[in-house]
């Protein structure tokens, strides 16, 4: 079973790039790709899932599947440390026209996967105040997820996330589903840290996250 590591920088290829891009003032790169959803609806409902969750998860394991985005970076700069496995923080509507953080702890199978989530979305959907207010995250730190969100209000053509100081966390956002030439298309965007990931590795999160949709 694979386990949690720190990677030493002088046993890390990447560490040039790493101390190239951490000090930049916009160190991340973002990229929109439109994704096939073409059948999602009744697939997702046969796993006890939405839609929602089914692209959920279909992307967070992907991003497991990518080791630039199951790292973070060390505080004193010595090196990076790789999950096992990450997990998602995702935007929920609430019911006061506000919006709360909801944790998605990482499951296989979407089913599991959906079951856990329903309760915690409900939980943070009915609640009022704070952004994690009702969110129970359990053992799942900040540096340990994919931060997400869903737009489906607009079939957008590029988005930019929020990055606060020191944030090296990937971010992926959802947006309206489209029909396009007889298929549905959903806009997918990744904004990740170059420190930790290239073209290459947002190239691979893609391949996987279209690959598990078509799996539903």
């Amino acid at each position: 079973m694979q386990e949690d590591r720190d990677i030493p920088l002088a046993a890390w290829p990447r560490r040039a790039a790493l101390q190239h891009f951490r000090t930049m003032a916009q160190p991340a790169f973002s990229v929109t790709v439109p994704v096939d959803v073409t059948g999602l609806r009744e697939r997702a409902l046969s796993h006890g899932a939405t839609p929602w969750l089914a692209y959920h998860h279909a992307a967070l394991e992907a991003a497991n599947t990518v080791d630039g985005m199951r790292q973070t970076m060390l505080a004193d700069g010595s090196g990076v440390r790789e999950f096992a496995a990450i997990h998602a923080s995702s935007t929920v509507l609430r019911d006061d026209g506000s919006f709360g953080f909801v944790t998605l702890p990482q499951e296989a199978s979407l089913a599991e996967f959906a079951a856990r989530a329903k309760p915690n979305i409900e939980r943070v959907r009915r609640a009022t105040g704070d952004l994690f207010a009702a969110d129970q995250p359990g053992d799942v730190r900040e540096e340990m997820l994919v931060h997400m969100t869903a737009l489906p209000w607009l079939a957008f053509t590029a988005f930019t996330h929020a990055r606060g100081v020191g944030d090296d966390r990937p971010k992926v956002a959802f947006g309206r589903f489209k029909e396009e030439s007889g298929r549905l298309l959903m806009p997918v965007a990744v904004d990740v840290h170059h420190s930790l990931c290239d073209g290459v590795h947002v190239g691979r999160f893609f391949e996987r996250f279209q690959a598990n949709l078509a799996a539903i």
